[in-house]
């Protein structure tokens, strides 16, 4: 009836997309939400690292309303890397389920860069924020869009308090060119029926990434916005190779850790 209330109640997630930031989180998102069982958040919250002091009353009511069939899905790709994060969500349920969108951590750190450099054009080069001594290889690590790539580091914190089984990993790699795929596990992962498949998607060649053919409200063709599939600034192949010795530890404890090899050597 017109100006009837909604139907549905608003709940706290039952699942997070916890990161990583420039990993393809946003395309995770936006790809789950076409399913009639999941309700997401558009915008990213940052509950759980910038404003938990507003408590759990004022993050649930941030949350779009749903049915008793339905889950309540979020994004804050920052929480990957918040120390307190981890117990936070614990604490709000043990059972949240918590998916984590990687990509090879050089492509990812480049860009982060990218992404920085659109909006403060007058920022140091990428070259000079990675390295505190670059004769000697010495990465700077206290430098955020190369701290994020640590994934193995990063994962320690959540593993204190989440089972590996709670925790899926996508890759963003994959997420480009087996779209179906990736988000079919995601469906498996969440427990509901696999609904999102390739009829759901085009390959857009301008933009270099998969695009929904149409979306839940309009019925149109549904790309991610223009800061999205910028192109990368160039970075000296030595840099790079540099980069690529920094992280291979890194990504091989990774690797291990979780049991997927994402094959960024």
């Amino acid at each position: 009836a017109p100006g009837a209330a909604r139907p549905g109640t608003k709940r706290l997630p039952r699942a997070i997309v916890v990161g990583v930031k420039k990993g393809g989180t946003r395309a995770v998102l936006e790809f789950i939400r076409v399913h009639p069982d999941v309700r997401a958040l558009g915008t990213e919250p940052h509950f759980f690292d910038r404003n938990y002091h507003r408590g759990l009353e004022w993050y649930r009511s941030l949350m779009p309303r749903t049915l008793d069939s339905q889950i309540t899905v979020e994004k804050t790709p920052s929480y990957f890397v918040t120390k307190e994060a981890p117990r936070r969500i614990f604490n709000m349920s043990r059972d949240t389920k918590l998916i984590v969108v990687v990509r090879n951590p050089v492509t990812r750190a480049i860009s982060d860069y990218t992404q920085t450099l659109s909006k403060k054009p007058d920022i140091p080069t990428f070259e000079g924020l990675t390295f505190r001594n670059r004769s000697l290889g010495l990465v700077d690590t206290s430098w955020n869009a190369i701290r994020i790539g640590m994934y193995a580091v990063h994962l320690e914190s959540w593993l204190q308090y989440f089972p590996l089984s709670q925790i899926h990993f996508v890759s963003g790699e994959k997420l480009i060119t087996d779209p179906a795929g990736e988000m079919g596990k995601v469906q498996d992962f969440l427990g509901i029926k696999r609904v999102i498949t390739d009829k759901h998607f085009y390959f857009n060649k301008t933009k270099g990434f998969p695009c929904l053919k149409k979306s839940e409200s309009s019925g149109l063709p549904r790309c991610l916005g223009k800061s999205k599939g910028r192109t990368h600034v160039q970075i000296d192949p030595e840099v790079i190779e540099q980069l690529r010795d920094f992280y291979r530890p890194y990504n091989i404890k990774f690797y291990e850790t979780v049991g997927q090899d994402f094959r960024w050597e």
